[in-house]
């Protein structure tokens, strides 16, 4: 279970009174305890305490978000790795794009989309919302090449469409519902890259004619 630091002023905790027959690190470890129900029961009800989004929703039991923009994408050439629960389990939500625009490019000698880390330059990337479990988060961080090529970052989603039956909004999400979601991105690139054409949703079949080449074929 994740569990959120909850900031003093988050208006689901209430203000604790100091009890005089405490000392103040017995009233402490009192408060702490307080606040990390509220926690849980935050989440439970769809919100990140601390968060700053309203509607936000926390991931299934057990499992993790992640927002995937590129070649893992369903009808893209990797997609097939999230498939057959040989590398871990993973679920389609829904989709999403990127709360703050970024620059999506595609670069090197194998035509990679990547996701530079550079918020407020590029567009608002659209992706896919998939609920993994930590089997297959291990996976792709392995297949990512994470922390050296990508690096795993947490970042707000905003939700498109959503087809998850847990951890999902009871209604249908509104421009403002977000999900915090791991993404892998990077900001280790060559400066160069910045003056890539920016794209905002990934296709290696598209017009920009630069096809992907399959790790199969290198």
């Amino acid at each position: 279970m994740l569990i959120w630091k909850v900031p003093a002023d988050c208006p689901h905790v209430p203000k604790m009174p100091c009890f005089p027959e405490r000392t103040p690190r017995r009233n402490q470890k009192f408060l702490n305890k307080q606040t990390t129900l509220l926690a849980i029961i935050c989440i439970s009800k769809g919100r990140i305490p601390g968060s700053g989004m309203a509607g936000s929703y926390a991931s299934p039991a057990g499992m993790t978000h992640v927002f995937v923009y590129g070649t893992l994408k369903r009808g893209q050439p990797n997609h097939k790795v999230l498939l057959g629960g040989t590398h871990g389990r993973a679920a389609f939500q829904g989709r999403g794009r990127t709360a703050e625009p970024y620059p999506l490019v595609i670069a090197g000698e194998h035509n990679v989309p990547r996701l530079l880390n550079v918020p407020g330059q590029g567009h608002r990337v659209v992706g896919e919302i998939y609920a993994v479990d930590e089997q297959m988060l291990r996976f792709l961080d392995e297949f990512e090449g994470c922390p050296d090529m990508y690096q795993r970052t947490p970042l707000p989603i905003a939700v498109l469409e959503w087809e998850g039956t847990r951890g999902a909004p009871r209604e249908t999400p509104a421009a403002d519902r977000t999900v915090q979601c791991f993404v892998y991105s990077t900001a280790t690139f060559p400066p160069e890259w910045l003056h890539l054409p920016y794209h905002d949703n990934y296709d290696s079949q598209g017009q920009h004619g630069l096809r992907y080449n399959p790790r199969e074929n290198r």
